[in-house]
């Protein structure tokens, strides 16, 4: 029988059963208001094939499965200039992608806006903050995507200072004139009114206070942008290109993977080689090559269907609406991929909802705001979720895009982690990725066969 370890222990016999865990260790920053200020991970020993085969994959969604991460930035981008006293559509961005995004990507929403309170606070005018705050919780408390998170707004603004502001009849009125109707011209007015009046009470000296604040409009119009999005599901003219969409070969990727293609999978070799191309440079002949592998890794597959989890640092209505918009613009794919119409048909059936292609889900909502990526807790999650044991992990691929990511997974137990970076996260180190694929899913499938051997 095993020994257990201690229940406490001193630093050296810390230093001692920590060192027994691995070679390598990832320094994960907890949110100013955690203690301790951060935590150490083992990270799983790295490879880069899997000799055993692929028993599961799991995968980030804004970045790798999806371009959503332009609606992130841009509500972080939008928090920014509100509280520096500037408008939302200003037509040069207030954040800088070479400095700012590789901070801003991956982490959860709670380090996004720490980051930029450090950076831009001195910016910050008190006025801006008190109305955009005030403004902020009433549209969420108003329009909110999840129960969660109204309740997370009204505690914002009690941890604050303004609890009474609650219970006051013109914030009432506020609330209920936007959620009837958020163009009303008198909602400006109003808020200026309150700001006036509960400006003295808000606290917003220090970093944890405005970070707090800031979290509040940055979710404000994220959410916006996502209620746009979800009300014109379906109606949107099919010319016009979606606001959301997915990554380059995702599509392919999944259906490969669940085994739905078959040998089929050949015909779709030179839709992956054009995507590849577009995304890097790569020679002519191991593209080739990789074409003829196809029918051979479709079969594979059909045989040896993957379990496939979705890890997202958005909460689970976010996740709902993305998805369900990436969703359809996969079925619209489907329609043009060169394959015969009985199997177009029943792909599109296959890829009706979310549900009938990830055998697991992993949200924010599933996890506390203070435990989201670079901690391992969302992806420690998914494996369990998909019912993968440890003795497994060593058959799993993980895909990410950022930094924060990788360390997640390799923190979570996964070995091999390959790293999917796009123009927004091409500045991330990915040390810790095992694997750098700049071509995404496409070289992927058709330059590492899926890192089977």
């Amino acid at each position: 029988m095993e020994s257990q370890p201690p229940k406490f222990a001193d630093a050296s016999q810390a230093a001692k059963l920590i060192s027994q865990l691995g070679d390598t260790f990832a320094v994960v920053q907890n949110p100013s208001y955690v203690f301790p200020p951060y935590a150490i991970y083992a990270l799983a020993s790295p490879k880069t094939e899997l000799a055993d085969g692929l028993l599961a994959v799991v995968m980030d969604m804004d970045g790798t499965t999806t371009t959503t991460e332009t609606l992130c930035t841009g509500a972080l981008d939008a928090m920014v200039r509100r509280f520096s006293g500037g408008e939302d559509a200003a037509a040069t961005p207030a954040l800088d992608i070479e400095r700012d995004y590789p901070h801003i990507i991956g982490n959860s929403t709670t380090r996004h806006v720490e980051y930029l309170v450090r950076t831009y606070g001195d910016r910050f005018v008190p006025d801006a903050l008190c109305r955009h705050f005030i403004a902020a919780v009433a549209w969420t408390l108003a329009h909110s995507l999840e129960p969660a998170r109204a309740r997370e707004a009204a505690n914002a603004l009690r941890s604050q200072g303004l609890a009474e502001l609650l219970n006051d009849p013109r914030f009432e009125t506020l609330c209920a004139t936007m959620k009837e109707n958020s163009a009303d011209e008198t909602i400006a007015a109003r808020i200026d009114q309150l700001a006036t009046s509960y400006r003295a009470c808000l606290r917003m000296d220090s970093v944890t206070d405005r970070v707090r604040i800031g979290i509040e409009v940055y979710y404000q119009r994220y959410h916006e942008s996502l209620r746009h999005i979800a009300a014109r599901h379906g109606n949107r003219d099919r010319n016009a290109p979606p606001p959301i969409e997915p990554m380059p070969g995702i599509g392919v990727a999944l259906a490969l993977l669940k085994g739905w293609l078959g040998e089929d999978a050949a015909s779709l070799g030179d839709l992956l080689a054009a995507h590849l191309r577009s995304m890097s440079d790569e020679r002519e002949d191991a593209i080739a090559a990789g074409i003829k592998r196809l029918p051979r890794l479709g079969a594979h597959f059909a045989a040896h269907p993957v379990k496939i989890g979705l890890v997202t640092s958005s909460i689970a209505a976010e996740a709902e609406i993305v998805l369900s918009e990436v969703f359809a613009v996969i079925r619209r794919e489907i329609d043009r991929w060169p394959l015969p119409q009985a199997r177009r048909q029943r792909l599109k059936e296959q890829f009706a909802h979310p549900d009938m292609v990830y055998d697991a889900r992993i949200t924010a909502s599933d996890a506390s705001e203070i435990r989201l990526k670079p901690h391992r807790d969302l992806y420690a999650i998914a494996l369990h979720d998909m019912g993968i044991t440890p003795d497994q992990f060593q058959r799993v691929a993980g895909f990410e895009d950022s930094e924060s990511g990788i360390i997640a997974m390799r923190a979570a137990g996964i070995s091999l982690c390959c790293a999917l970076p796009f123009a927004m996260t091409r500045n991330h180190r990915f040390e810790a990725a095992t694997q750098l694929c700049a071509g995404g899913m496409p070289e992927v499938i058709l330059l590492k066969n899926l890192f089977l051997p």
